[in-house]
């Protein structure tokens, strides 16, 4: 059976057929039942929103949720997905939930919860709180119902967290920031002003209804035309709940998360800040990254596709920088998930202390040409097991040598198989893609 939790939480249709109220208020419930830390007090939980207009109506229900399960609830609002979970550790709090579907559409929402200390929640708790669902649970009465209380400072406190973060002044810096119509709009322009850079924001109007449409770190062409109309150093754009972070160079040039996560390598280990001289990223990462890290004397450490597994590494390994290329990156040292605006703090900084531009430090890295085809297919475990697929594999892989790089993945929610290609040139990509693409299709 099929779990309820993805990769980052709950996420779907807002008032579909699995995110409704009535489920909001069900798993907010469990929620709070399973993280209470049975201390003898009621259990505590920081509630936020991105400012899509469903996120109204669960906020609600999120409430009802909890404070029928006898939790406290604190809403701060409008806020970042990183802001909320700073809160949760910053309050003492026993858990947090936030109302975002990151960089979905606008019919679409979400759930995520993080535990005590803001941390996300591993798989077997995930579980205890789905098997929670629907059952039957004492409930409390009068005084034992959960108050509600309102944090009208939360994005200060916030923001100045961001600040204590970010070495440096930003003074002489323009940056256009593309807060996707989401909710960075407040925090990110206020915090790089703060920071000391001239900040032109752009798309920081929410209606509820614009989020991400056709703005933010999926659609990156406005934020490119902005940054050479405006002369601006560089772009920062950010996705609807501002836990990823991509770049643009003053030429209108994509810096996306690898190129990103190679500057800032460099400046912590430069610095006396990269654990261990360890870098830690997806299998999704380009080759160009490894070899980058390689030619610095830095170890990239390698994890499964997702944040939520980056996040593991670097715990258990006690590293201090770990990120994709879709631009979620951690620095544990001052953030316990992916925070957008803390990385483009730090990117920041490190051109104004350098006074090297962004294009002349990502130029550290030279992205190969990469091919993502995603093969239908029927079995995914057959495609898995065949010989023949393992040969053509073995055969592509050696045809490129150490000038290129094949992965074969499956995708976990669809009957997909994801052949990525990367090679010397688009042209080679392309054509040892298309042809391990026909094996895999012809294995299932």
């Amino acid at each position: 059976m099929r779990r309820l939790f993805g990769t980052d939480g709950v996420r779907g249709l807002a008032n579909g057929e699995l995110l409704t109220p009535e489920f909001a208020v069900g798993v907010c419930a469990s929620a709070a039942r399973t993280l209470s830390n049975g201390a003898g007090r009621r259990p505590v939980a920081v509630v936020g929103r991105d400012p899509r207009a469903s996120g109204e109506m669960l906020e609600a229900a999120v409430v009802a949720g909890l404070t029928s399960a006898g939790a406290d609830a604190i809403r701060v609002g409008v806020l970042p997905t990183p802001g909320v979970a700073h809160l949760v550790a910053e309050a003492g709090a026993d858990l947090g939930v936030m109302i975002s579907a990151s960089h979905n559409p606008m019919p679409d929402n979400g759930i995520k919860l993080f535990a005590a200390g803001g941390h996300k929640l591993p798989d077997d708790v995930e579980d205890e709180i789905e098997r929670g669902l629907g059952t039957r649970a004492d409930r409390p009465t009068g005084a034992d119902i959960g108050r509600v209380w309102d944090a009208p400072d939360a994005t200060t406190v916030y923001v100045d967290h961001l600040l204590s973060a970010a070495p440096g002044s930003l003074a002489g810096l323009k940056v256009v920031v593309d807060c996707a119509h989401g909710a960075a709009s407040v925090a990110a322009p206020e915090a790089y002003r703060q920071a000391g850079a001239d900040v032109i924001a752009l798309n920081a109007e929410p209606t509820g209804l614009n989020i991400n449409d056709g703005v933010g770190s999926t659609h990156l062409e406005p934020l490119q035309r902005a940054v050479v109309e405006h002369g601006a150093d560089l772009g920062i754009a950010h996705d609807g709940d501002a836990d990823r972070c991509l770049a643009v160079d003053a030429a209108g040039n994509v810096v996306d998360g690898d190129r990103i996560m190679a500057v800032l390598a460099l400046a912590m280990r430069d610095a006396g800040e990269l654990a261990h001289d360890t870098l830690v990223a997806t299998v999704m990462s380009n080759l160009g990254l490894h070899l980058a890290m390689r030619d610095a004397g830095i170890t990239l450490d390698t994890t499964k596709v997702g944040d939520r597994y980056v996040l593991e590494r670097l715990r258990e390994g006690g590293y201090s920088l770990g990120g994709e290329q879709s631009g979620h990156v951690v620095l544990p040292g001052h953030a316990t998930t992916g925070d957008g605006l803390l990385t483009a703090l730090r990117l920041m900084s490190r051109i104004a202390s350098t006074g090297s531009s962004l294009a002349e430090l990502a130029s550290v890295m030279t992205p190969l040409p990469q091919v993502l085809r995603n093969v239908v297919v029927g079995d995914r475990d057959a495609v898995a097991a065949s010989d023949r697929v393992a040969e053509a594999v073995a055969k592509a892989e050696a045809e490129l040598g150490d000038t290129g790089r094949v992965l074969l993945r499956p995708s976990g929610t669809e009957l997909l198989v994801r052949v990525m290609v990367e090679a010397p040139t688009a042209e080679e990509a392309g054509a040892v893609a298309a042809r391990l693409a026909d094996v895999v299709a012809a294995a299932s």
